[in-house]
């Protein structure tokens, strides 16, 4: 199937950033070790996946053979645009979409799993965006999460909150570095598999975005009396 693309108002607009990031991303995903979390993070999907905030496409080359689908939604369109012609190169069928994820263009319990990487940092409203991810869920549907989020060292978590009340979401495309992506999707009603943090890059002097989190949640399946 080939990937498409749908005419819409664009619901998110940072066309600096966006530039910027289309044409630099690759690079520093191979220099900061993210592509083989990346791999990680989507090993065993199949079914249907929903990928809220998929930027130009990075993590489609790495959607397993047993996805029969995914629908990727990307709100800016510069880096949609990219999207799609990375979608022309997947080894799977990506329909690439423009969508916000607090509000999923898409039916009920229709998707087996939900992928969220690198994008709850930027959110307008998180709690929306996860019940969002919630809903469009099957019951026992996963959500697979690569985020980074605030530190525990108490000084990179300063820092943190201070980029963040400054310069960083007006640089990075509304990044929000101090934001607790694991407290927030337990917060929205998943039940947490596991998780594991880690530094990215793996070395160096740590950035307010090096902390971050890769793990599974899912969507509880109704009780008995449900």
């Amino acid at each position: 199937m080939a990937p498409r693309t749908r005419l819409a108002p664009d619901a998110v607009h940072h066309p600096v950033f966006a530039r910027f990031y289309a044409r630099y991303s690759e690079a520093v995903d191979r220099r900061a070790g993210i592509a083989p979390h990346r791999a990680e993070l989507l090993d065993g999907l199949s079914g249907r996946v929903i990928e809220i905030g998929a930027g130009n496409g990075l993590n489609f080359a790495h959607y397993p053979a047993a996805v029969s689908e995914v629908v990727a939604l990307e709100p800016e369109r510069t880096l949609r645009q990219s999207a799609v012609r990375a979608a022309l190169r997947a080894d799977v069928p990506v329909d690439v979409v423009p969508g916000a994820a607090e509000a999923l263009p898409v039916k009920s319990e229709a998707f087996d799993a939900a992928v969220a990487s690198l994008v709850l940092c930027s959110v307008r409203d998180l709690p929306r965006a996860l019940g969002e991810l919630r809903r469009v869920l099957r019951p026992g549907g996963e959500l697979r999460f690569f985020e980074h989020g605030r530190a525990e060292g108490r000084v990179l978590a300063t820092v943190q909150r201070g980029v963040d009340r400054t310069v960083w979401p007006m640089l990075f495309g509304g990044c929000h570095t101090a934001r607790d992506p694991v407290g927030a999707i337990e917060a929205a009603g998943f039940e947490m598999v596991g998780y594991r943090r880690l530094r990215v890059p793996e070395r160096g002097i740590p950035a307010p975005s090096s902390p971050c989190v890769l793990g599974v949640a899912r969507r509880p399946a109704p009780g008995p009396d449900e």
